[in-house]
């Protein structure tokens, strides 16, 4: 929710300064506010504002933004509105990037580092602020320049989608300070390329509306049974006539790493590996009776775990940031009454492996860590879908393992708490506020903006009911995600179009989870504004 501040808040964020420590006029804290601003009885004495002296302006209002941002500092002053010839200068060469992206979005001129001031300039600053939170940012706007300031580039990457929100909705940025971060670290989207192919030019839309929006994870999830859809040396048979080749990959990766966005890649096993099985039948994993589990590969087979390593090693390198999932999730021998019957290779190989009391749930643990011991030699952090953890057993999962908490809908179903209490840490992908199915199957409907907006909070992991506050901390935050189970049922563009709202609502409460300011209907004039 939004923090508020004494009024005696400084506002000499400039790192060259300008000669004045404070605005004119008074000032104080605001939040945005869904009708007029705090400062809205000063603005009916003062209907025409004029530059001089300063005092004559009102006091100003709160960006609109979405996310909203948690503070502003009302200040009295024109803002800031972008002319052309106007300069973007930064302090650091890091924030080259950051500089000419705001400079081309807003007509600007990019100046690289400059100690010079100038009027009109937007200033960014790596403020050097140790222990500070890196997606943190404050944002003055005084004196006819702006000045954006982090103690990283990420926040002043969200300093910048801040003001070019503002320039869009508004035409300019109001006089004050903005001082804004997340109260969730992960902010994601999870994309289904595998069952619907997707174009690169698509992903690339939604990596730049990602970014203006403050996420930063995209997920994809490029192999399953009716797909595998990124271009493989190690391993091309498996790989499906429409696919991304790497180019493409490496082009919707580097955009993504402009945007503070990191790519989450899954290869997900040892179930929904169909279309890897469909080149190698001999992997497949058969019941006693000679019956093909879908999907599933024979874990008691040494050929298994060759294949699956060959291709985390390989995607391993063409994804470079620090998150990667394994899946784990409905492997069809755990999805039946006795696995050890119904399979028994895989029971004899579990009690071979780890020892007489053994079971199926083991040797399928195992294979997890085996497969998590794989990814971690390339320094990824893991993620494994809830229904891959099971009660139980002998062999733990690896502790540096996160919970994908989907469902609680699958044999053994566990509480979202179990996990919590034990000390795992959660993102949530809540199947009845995150899911977007596509043809809505298996009584999946196509979550709405005004259903996250108004009931979710990524304490809600599992149905409607919020986990005890005590746990807040463990839930690194949320991620949106679209299921492609019937391709055909809409077009790429309609997806994007459908996803529009329940994105926004979802950064919202990833961003401030307490309850918004404005009204959903509210909200939605904003997004329809903002474009």
């Amino acid at each position: 929710m939004a923090v508020t501040v004494g009024a005696g808040v400084s506002l000499g964020l400039w790192a060259s300064g300008d000669g004045d420590s404070s605005p004119a006029g008074a000032a104080r804290e605001q939040r945005p506010s869904a009708g007029r601003s705090a400062g809205s009885s000063s603005a009916g004495r003062a209907a025409q504002p004029s530059p001089s002296p300063s005092r004559s302006y009102p006091l100003s209002q709160a960006p609109r933004t979405i996310p909203a941002v948690q503070s502003h500092t009302a200040a009295r002053g024109p803002g800031w509105r972008p002319a052309r010839g106007e300069r973007v200068v930064v302090n650091d060469a890091r924030l080259a990037d950051e500089g000419r992206l705001i400079a081309s979005e807003l007509g600007l001129t990019y100046a690289g580092e400059k100690d010079d001031v100038k009027a009109g300039d937007v200033r960014l600053a790596v403020d050097g602020a140790g222990g500070a939170n890196p997606e943190s940012y404050s944002m003055t706007v005084r004196g006819g320049r702006v000045s954006i300031s982090g103690p990283g580039d990420t926040g002043v990457f969200y300093g910048t989608r801040t003001l070019k929100q503002e320039v869009r909705g508004a035409g300019s940025a109001p006089e004050g300070v903005v001082r804004d971060q997340p109260a969730k670290p992960v902010r994601g989207f999870m994309l289904d390329m595998a069952r619907k192919y997707f174009t690169a030019g698509w992903i690339e839309d939604r990596v730049r509306e990602l970014g203006d929006l403050k996420f930063n994870q995209l997920g994809l999830h490029f192999s399953d049974d009716q797909g595998f859809r990124i271009e493989s040396d190690s391993h091309p048979e498996i790989v499906s006539g429409q696919h991304l080749t790497k180019a493409e990959v490496r082009r919707i990766v580097a955009l993504a790493a402009s945007r503070h966005i990191t790519i989450v890649p899954e290869i997900d096993s040892p179930g929904h590996l169909g279309a890897v099985l469909a080149a190698h039948p001999d992997l497949q994993l058969r019941n006693a009776q000679g019956v093909a589990a879908q999907g599933a590969i024979d874990i008691s087979k040494p050929g298994a775990a060759k294949i699956v390593d060959d291709l985390l090693n390989e995607y391993a390198d063409l994804f470079p940031g620090g998150q990667w999932n394994l899946g784990g999730d409905e492997y069809r021998a755990l999805m039946v009454s006795s696995p050890a019957v119904s399979y028994p290779q895989l029971a004899a190989a579990a009690k071979e492996a780890y020892g007489s009391g053994a079971t199926v749930s083991d040797l399928t643990t195992g294979w997890l860590n085996d497969r998590a011991r794989t990814v971690r030699a390339h320094g990824k952090t893991m993620r494994v879908w809830n229904d891959g953890f099971f009660r139980g057993t002998s062999v733990q999962p690896a502790k540096d393992l996160q919970v994908a908490y989907w469902t609680g809908k699958e044999i053994g179903a566990r509480q979202p708490a179990e996990y919590l209490s034990a000390g795992r840490k959660v993102v949530n992908y809540n199947d009845e506020f995150f899911y977007y199915v596509l043809g809505q199957p298996n009584r999946f409907y196509y979550p709405t903006g005004e259903r996250i907006y108004e009931l979710w909070t990524p304490r809600v992991v599992r149905g409607t009911v919020a986990v005890p506050a005590r746990y807040d901390g463990q839930i690194l935050g949320g991620s949106f995600a679209v299921w492609c189970d019937f391709p055909n049922a809409q077009t790429q563009n309609q997806v994007a179009a459908g996803i529009r709202m329940p994105l926004r609502a979802t950064v919202q409460k990833l961003w401030d989870s307490g309850r918004p300011s404005l009204s959903w209907s509210q909200f939605r004039a904003l997004a329809a504004r903002l474009g």
